[in-house]
């Protein structure tokens, strides 16, 4: 039976990405939802977004885009650098950039450009943050909240599981899908190495950009591979710690 994974950051660690994908022992048609945040952080942000290109060739892959992401994205056509950006990761990724052609910038452009904010599928939400709006993704009136937003995470930390789902008090937002899945706010954060659920939600950032490992999450098994830490594959670099 084919198998669907929700996988975590990445944040340009793409010897741990290898590594994660290899572990998968991937069958032609098992499919890949990437969470966002493919850059910033690690050294190889150009090379993470080259393998993506071609892994896509091979694997169907759908990969949303990420607050990281959107950052690149504006920088490779030509606003700023945000200097945000540069302190949250950004420098790793133009260094890496460093003497890339016009017509390679421009494959990586468009590949970013083409990064849905979200993606639904049977019930369930793929999306890199959250959303906002209680009647969801399609009423959100500000798309940047699809990679910034963290008050659905917080809110599905905070529920009091005593509250029945057909309690006027239970959130709204929680109650429009079967199952939602993000990246964006690291389990480690939490002093947890593995993926976490809270009510519906499952986060699958298991801080890959700090001390951390990159996740696959398999979406109906729930059974989860994950990297080495990143940063042992990179000796020397401190990523975003």
């Amino acid at each position: 039976m084919a198998k669907t994974y929700a996988i975590g950051d990445i944040h340009g660690g793409l010897k741990a990405l290898k590594q994660l994908i290899e572990r998968l022992g991937l069958k032609s048609d098992d499919r890949l939802i990437f969470l966002g945040d493919y850059v910033d952080g690690w050294s190889e942000s150009r090379q993470v977004i080259e393998y993506l290109m071609e892994l896509g060739k091979t694997y169907s892959c759908i990969f949303i885009k990420g607050n990281h992401d959107a950052w690149c994205e504006e920088w490779l056509k030509g606003q700023g650098p945000n200097v945000e950006w540069l302190l949250h990761g950004g420098q790793a990724s133009v260094a890496s950039y460093a003497g890339i052609s016009d017509e390679a910038a421009a494959e990586h452009l468009s590949f970013f450009e083409r990064m849905p904010l979200y993606y639904e599928e049977d019930s369930r939400l793929f999306v890199h943050a959250g959303f906002s709006s209680m009647h969801g993704p399609a009423r959100e009136h500000h798309p940047s909240n699809f990679f910034w937003d963290r008050t659905l995470w917080e809110m599905a930390m905070s529920v009091d599981n005593r509250i029945p789902k057909d309690s006027f008090f239970y959130p709204k937002r929680l109650l429009r899908y079967r199952e939602i899945f993000i990246g964006h706010t690291p389990t480690t954060n939490y002093n947890i190495e593995v993926p976490m659920q809270k009510c519906n939600v499952w986060n699958v950032d298991t801080g890959a950009a700090f001390l951390g490992r990159i996740t696959a999450l398999d979406i109906d098994s729930k059974k989860f591979h994950q990297s080495e830490v990143v940063q042992l594959l990179y000796p020397g670099e401190i990523g975003r710690n």
